[in-house]
């Protein structure tokens, strides 16, 4: 193939992805943090908060597979442009919902179902339809775009357009409960933050463009293939359809579904569980009983503390996306699989006892965080490795539907499970389990025969 120059600079499409998996990060990561004012302020139940989170992460997930096929057909910019504009319209329309009267709320009972009907309705069509349709548009189009820009840094690429999911969520978690401590509701926060998505998406769109047939970086060339006769046979990519075939392609989206199914429960219940054990360790602390009331300026400063772990899950998981990048490069991204998920199953048998203590929760939702974001960079430079970058948008769209089957499940059996026994015990060692039969996939995963050119 002969080497085709470009005057565009290769870095901006990585600026767009950044951008476009920031914007991401504020919509997904940082859900948690809300589920307690609106319950309060609407009074509904965990696992009916719980259900928009898991519909949303479904819909995300499932969008991806037709957003990855219309920017392998029609380019990324338009795909990331129209899907971010509706993701920004939905999360903003969310503040639009007019809760419930609060002595109605106070009341509970039959009138407070009544009262509650059409806000839940439009809480599952605004946050979990709309802005799951346009989420899923801008976050896989960049994913597929930036590493032919970077084919000799392919996993550094990904885990730098995916570094904003963990990012957007560190800017997400400690500014919403900040603002929801200031208005004394989760509503404005999706007002504020929906007018300052739909601006960056305008600029990530505009950062993406794909490079010309033949693009190979300035000084840079493909290791030569071997020649003679003992040298291997000349490979081609896979088509998607070859793809979709392979078996190690849906074991891998089964690996991705276990680590997923994981990492999207605990971030969708780690605010409250740090908020439930700790109201209960300061009630033991003053000699309150399980009923007794806690001083709003008390509650406020445990709200804050438990803010802090999902503050400390994102600073990691956005971390972990660019540095595993290198090492993957170098080493393959199997054993570092292996490993991280195997930590990843320990760490979750650990959540539960740290959530009575700001500080052991926190450094529990970091190891999570590092090794939940590590999946980000390596699902996809694994997938590049083993079919190849022609079918890349189209290969991964379907692989990432994992994620999203994975994030209706996780969060809402979450939630259910949480409410059934009262206590958040079953649902991580659940995870746990589920993050072992991982491991075994992982380990026994091979790659794929190279298809003759």
């Amino acid at each position: 193939m002969s080497q085709t120059q470009t005057t565009f600079p290769r870095w901006i499409p990585l600026l767009g992805g950044l951008l476009g998996s920031t914007t991401c990060g504020l919509l997904l990561y940082a859900f948690s943090v809300v589920i307690k004012p609106l319950q309060t302020q609407f009074g509904w139940t965990v696992p009916e908060v719980a259900m928009a989170y898991a519909l949303i992460c479904l819909v995300f997930g499932l969008v991806t597979f037709p957003a990855g096929r219309l920017s392998d057909k029609v380019g990324p910019r338009n795909v990331v442009l129209i899907g971010g504009l509706v993701m920004a319209f939905g999360f903003f329309m969310v503040s639009t919902i007019t809760p419930p009267d609060p002595a109605v709320v106070k009341a509970g009972g039959d009138a407070l179902k009544a009262a509650n009907r059409t806000p839940l309705y439009l809480l599952y069509l605004y946050y979990g339809i709309i802005c799951g349709l346009g989420g899923g548009c801008v976050y896989l189009p960049p994913i597929a775009t930036a590493p032919k820009w970077w084919p000799d840094r392919r996993a550094l690429a990904t885990g730098f357009t995916v570094v904003g999911l963990g990012l957007g969520s560190f800017i997400m978690a400690p500014l919403a409960t900040g603002m929801i401590n200031h208005f004394g509701s989760a509503l404005p926060v999706f007002k504020y933050v929906g007018m300052a998505m739909g601006v960056m998406v305008v600029v990530a769109a505009l950062c993406l463009k794909v490079p010309p047939a033949g693009y190979k970086p300035a000084g840079w060339n493909p290791p030569a293939a071997a020649t003679g006769a003992g040298a291997p046979k000349a490979t081609r990519d896979f088509t998607y359809e070859e793809t979709k075939q392979s078996p190690q392609f849906w074991l891998l989206w089964a690996a991705y579904f276990c680590g997923s199914f994981a990492g999207l429960m605990c971030i969708g219940l780690i605010a409250r569980h740090g908020i439930d054990a700790m109201s209960l360790a300061y009630k033991a602390k003053m000699g309150l009983d399980a009923a007794g009331v806690i001083p709003k300026d008390a509650a406020k400063t445990i709200s804050m503390a438990a803010a802090g772990a999902p503050a400390a899950l994102a600073i990691t998981n956005a971390a972990v996306r660019i540095l595993i990048g290198p090492l993957a490069d170098k080493i393959g991204t199997k054993k570092i699989f292996i490993t991280l998920f195997i930590i990843q199953a320990v760490a979750f048998l650990m959540l539960f006892p740290a959530g009575s203590t700001a500080t052991m929760l926190a450094l529990c939702a970091a190891l999570i965080g590092w090794n939940y974001g590590a999946m980000f960079t390596l699902f996809p430079a694994t997938l590049l490795g083993y079919y190849g970058p022609t079918a890349q948008g189209s290969n991964y769209g379907l692989l990432f539907t994992a994620w999203g089957v994975a994030g209706f499940c996780g969060p809402y059996f979450g939630g259910k499970i949480q409410a059934m026994t009262g206590s958040y015990l079953v649902p991580f060692a659940l995870a746990a389990a589920v993050l072992a039969v991982a491991v075994i996939i992982l380990a026994t995963l091979k790659a794929p025969e190279k298809k003759p050119a």
